[in-house]
């Protein structure tokens, strides 16, 4: 199956989701929550991100997580994620019962493309303190793609994680993830990164992008949003409409796409230091906020 043809199978089975201009939602990925040990790239800003999710949930946004979420290539089960970053999934699990979160698939969380796998793990916990199993995301799905619908102008907003532009972490996303625990989770430590990960890659980084487009291009410039590269992207309104909300595991800092009041905007968290030496989590606008409408479709 070509590139192609696995981003239009996202398209074409994604769950369509009706918006207006007084939704808000919040989009993350890449996250690769880990175990927190040297390997968890995720626990260096996991302050800054529950800091961030708090007050997007406080703000009644939708939460949206494109894929690798959970990293689940360099950890053999979800257990010793949960453990590490209970407190985030408390959080997240407050935006499930309110039906305002949504999790796409991603290469290195392909595992819960398997009901039997998400109904083990992910359904409910084991509650240490009352001995019993508590319910943590009952019932919740993952898809590879989600379309959010405009109820007034029809347009699309199409999102995915983006590894359906790579063979590699798609159909041979089980190699990748041995030649991660076996060899490339070792070597982290030194500083050596995994040359499988567009993030790491540039060359494939480009042709992960260059896919897109042209996919882009042939469904007539419907909007686009991934993660998967780690690299932020927010196109001018005369560009290809390919956006990238980054990842959540920048050096000491996180990036997202806000969609609200029928604008878009690419924010980052991080902290700063005040006059004073205090240290806080802030937010910085990027790029936007750009109106929806100022994507034509061609």
């Amino acid at each position: 199956m070509s590139s192609r043809k696995r981003i239009s199978k996202a398209y074409e089975t994604a769950p369509r989701i009706s918006f207006n201009d007084r939704s808000k939602f919040i989009l993350f990925s890449d996250c690769h929550r880990g175990d927190n040990t040297f390997a968890d790239e995720f626990a260096n800003n996991r302050n800054i991100y529950y800091h961030a999710l708090k007050h997007y949930y406080n703000e009644g946004y939708t939460y949206c997580e494109l894929g690798d979420g959970d990293e689940l290539w360099e950890n053999t089960d979800f257990k010793s994620i949960l453990e590490a970053h209970k407190n985030v999934f408390v959080l997240m699990r407050k935006f499930f019962q309110e039906n305002r979160l949504y999790r796409l698939l991603g290469n290195h969380d392909m595992v819960y493309k398997k009901e039997s796998y998400v109904k083990k793990h992910l359904h409910s916990y084991f509650n240490k303190v009352t001995g019993k199993q508590d319910p943590l995301f009952p019932g919740i799905t993952f898809s590879e793609g989600l379309v959010l619908v405009h109820e007034d102008t029809q347009q699309e907003l199409f999102m995915l994680h983006g590894h359906q532009a790579d063979w590699m972490n798609y159909h041979g996303w089980k190699f990748n993830r041995f030649m991660v625990r076996a060899l490339w989770r070792q070597l982290q430590i030194f500083g050596i990164g995994d040359p499988t990960s567009p993030a790491k890659n540039f060359k494939e980084l480009i042709k992960v992008e260059r896919r897109l487009k042209k996919w882009i291009i042939e469904k007539k410039n419907v909007v686009t949003i991934t993660g998967h590269t780690h690299r932020p992207r927010f196109p001018e309104p005369n560009e290809i409409p390919l956006f990238n909300d980054g990842s959540c595991v920048h050096p000491r800092s996180i990036t997202g796409l806000e969609i609200e009041n029928g604008t878009i905007s690419l924010i980052k968290w991080q902290i700063s230091t005040t006059d004073d030496g205090t240290l806080k989590i802030v937010k910085v606008l990027l790029e936007g906020p750009q109106n929806l409408c100022d994507y034509k479709p061609i």
